[in-house]
């Protein structure tokens, strides 16, 4: 018993030591009593979850003390690319890991960097195993009623976590995200079990959708918004000017910054807001990946109006289906026809993904083909990251690639503007983020982005420049373009950020 109690109070100890130390938030860890003991509860429950699977107490605590250390590096990691600390909503995104590893910036399994450090960690392991005595009970029926018991005790607290009074307190302790203060305050394992409960706590509490303002839309036969991989406007980069923000300047009817939801990646935050006209605050602990919760099942969203309005609609992506459950999504979203990798076999590629210009070219066709009212949403794939040395011939430095693919995006989007000149159309561009380049750090301009609108076959006043959130630019995309809904729906401003 003296072992067990030793084992867990290091595990306890080192662990708040690695967090103190660790520091990442900016702010110093709470020693308050109640914050404390939760920091304390959390990592005895990792502690006994990992002491489940061997029954050997150092094992164990060695296991506690690695992963807090893990969590801490990856939430470092992450926030100097991203600017946020790891969210419990990351985990569904780690069968994707080994399938896209170049997207989340590392390397397959089969890779030695990674494939000999890995079994030489698990040799470790099992030395380790074979060498720390059990502490299970002596005799097999003890043994065995140990064995389930322990796991079953966990799998309690667990439901019990979920339901009266213990829910409520978890409620009252996390009222709202609010991840740096609360790791702060309780440690990134206490947060991320927290973070999770308190997602499936109100992930069925769907914010009330947005009503489509009354009054006269227009009545274009086309609509075509295309996400842009990582965009900005070269210049902010100090980069060289790119051709196409000159016709946007002189040209579009209405252009600016987005704010968007995220830094350097989470595309579908932005793709999210656009199509729904939701603010990330009205999704509550939703918010770090809208997909989780409704999967796309958004009764009024842009797609689904479009399609009740008449119009067919359409979702083009040159990337694996399987990507953010991508297709599966966008089904539930209203888009009744998908246009995805499999489509564009035989096209033309820069560097690891699909041509903007080709992605482009296969935009115009499929509006060629429509023969009536088309919502044609797209997001291109060429300019995603990471950028590194091998991803262009000759061209190494991050910041250069980045440069030789915007300027692909810009011609892309000049050939969209002059292919839908002459039909009563619309054209929407934005950047679903800033890139994650090291000349372009988190908070880079406040995670703003960049849009434009064009409209066709008419004249309309010009706003100019306005400045919006990505959720404003869903909210305006469907009260301006998208005909009334039924008199029920209240209205709704656009908001101007």
């Amino acid at each position: 018993m003296i072992t067990v109690l030793v084992a867990f109070l290091a595990a306890l100890g080192l662990s708040l030591v690695i967090e103190a130390a660790e520091g990442g938030t900016g702010r110093p860890i709470s020693l308050r009593p109640g914050d404390l003991a939760i920091r304390l509860a959390a990592y005895a429950l990792l502690t006994l979850f990992w002491f489940v699977f061997s029954w050997r107490p150092f094992l164990a605590a060695a296991s506690c003390i690695l992963t807090v250390a893990g969590l801490a590096l990856v939430s470092r990691l992450k926030r100097g690319v991203i600017g946020e600390p790891l969210a419990f909503s990351d985990f569904a995104l780690l069968p994707q890991v080994p399938r896209h590893p170049d997207l989340y910036y590392t390397r397959p399994v089969t890779d030695p960097r990674i494939g000999l450090p890995l079994l030489a960690f698990v040799s470790v392991v099992g030395l380790w195993f074979w060498l720390e005595p059990t502490v299970l009970p002596s005799g097999s029926a003890p043994a065995l009623a140990a064995v389930i018991a322990l796991p079953l005790l966990l799998g309690a607290l667990a439901l019990a976590a979920e339901r009266a009074p213990l829910a409520a307190r978890v409620a009252r302790r996390f009222p709202r995200p609010d991840l740096e203060a609360d790791i702060a305050r309780f440690g990134q394992p206490a947060t991320l079990a927290a973070y999770l409960l308190r997602w499936r706590a109100t992930r069925r509490e769907r914010p009330a959708p947005v009503p489509v303002a009354p009054g006269e839309a227009a009545r274009d036969d086309v609509l075509v918004v295309i996400q842009l991989e990582s965009f900005i406007d070269p210049l902010r980069l100090d980069g060289p000017a790119l051709p196409l923000m000159e016709v946007v300047r002189a040209r579009a009817h209405q252009f600016g910054r987005l704010r968007v939801p995220a830094h350097g990646a989470y595309t579908m935050r932005t793709e999210h807001a656009v199509l729904t006209g939701l603010d990330a605050d009205g999704l509550g602990f939703g918010r770090f990946d809208p997909y989780l919760s409704a999967g796309g099942r958004e009764p009024t969203s842009l797609a689904r109006l479009a399609k009740r309005a008449g119009f067919a609609t359409v979702f083009v992506h040159p990337f694996h289906r399987d990507f953010f459950q991508r297709a599966a999504v966008m089904r539930n979203f209203g888009f009744e026809r998908l246009v995805m990798e499999e489509d564009f076999r035989d096209a033309p590629r820069t560097g690891p993904y699909v041509d903007d210009r080709a992605f482009g070219r296969r935009v115009l066709a499929e509006v060629e083909a429509a023969g009536g009212p088309l919502f044609l949403f797209g997001v291109t794939m060429e300019n995603h990251g990471p950028w590194k040395p091998g991803r262009l011939p000759g061209i190494d430095d991050p910041l250069a690639q980045y440069l030789h693919h915007v300027a692909h995006t810009g011609e892309m989007v000049e050939d969209l503007i002059r292919g839908l000149e002459g039909r009563r159309a619309t054209l929407c561009v934005f950047g679903d983020h800033a890139p994650a380049l090291q000349t372009c750090r988190p908070g880079f301009g406040d995670t703003a982005t960049d849009y434009a609108i064009f409209r066709f076959g008419g004249e309309v006043p010009r706003p100019g420049r306005v400045d919006l959130t990505a959720d404003g630019l869903g909210r305006l995309l469907r009260n301006a373009w998208i005909p009334a809904a039924p008199e029920r729906e209240t209205s709704l401003a656009v908001p101007r950020s």
